[in-house]
């Protein structure tokens, strides 16, 4: 787990989660999504960010939450991993935190089968599950992105 570092904060459902601010790129309303054929049935398709072919995630479906259609008061957060620019569909953005070291706990000291997560941060208020989203893929399904979004550039440029 990282040092304490800044989170931007994010519901889904009644369950708050959160991303490492300086992965964020920016957080925008929900805009149409082109569906991607031949994908994981937790990612939704394609947006378009200034000529910018993004993918968009189904957060709920990835960690196992009721799953409903996406309306307009949703956010889709666009972040950064190694590889490849994301878009995570979420309820709410509440906005961005700064823990102290003394809330954060890794994941590895609360329970086996937390892949997907960083750690956890403790508040008087609640628990907000921090996302690794370098692990969000799997190395199997990210070829199958990266081929479903080649296929998807080359249909539409002909």
């Amino acid at each position: 787990m990282n040092k304490p570092d800044r989170l931007v904060i994010f519901e889904l459902e009644d369950q708050r989660y959160a991303l490492y601010l300086h992965a964020v790129q920016r957080i925008i309303r929900t805009v149409e999504i082109t569906p991607l054929p031949e994908v994981s049935d937790f990612i939704l398709g394609l947006i378009n960010i200034r000529g910018r072919i993004v993918a968009v995630f189904d957060v709920r479906k990835r960690f196992k939450l009721p799953v409903r259609d996406t309306n307009l008061n949703d956010r889709i957060i666009i972040a950064q991993t190694k590889k490849r620019a994301v878009a995570l569909v979420a309820d709410r953005v509440q906005g961005v935190i700064e823990p102290t070291e003394r809330q954060q706990i890794p994941s590895e000291m609360i329970t086996p089968g937390m892949e997907l997560f960083d750690g956890v941060i403790k508040l008087e208020d609640g628990m907000i599950l921090i996302h690794d989203l370098e692990r969000f893929l799997s190395l199997k399904e990210e070829k199958i992105l990266s081929h479903a979004i080649e296929k998807r550039k080359k249909l539409t440029h002909g």
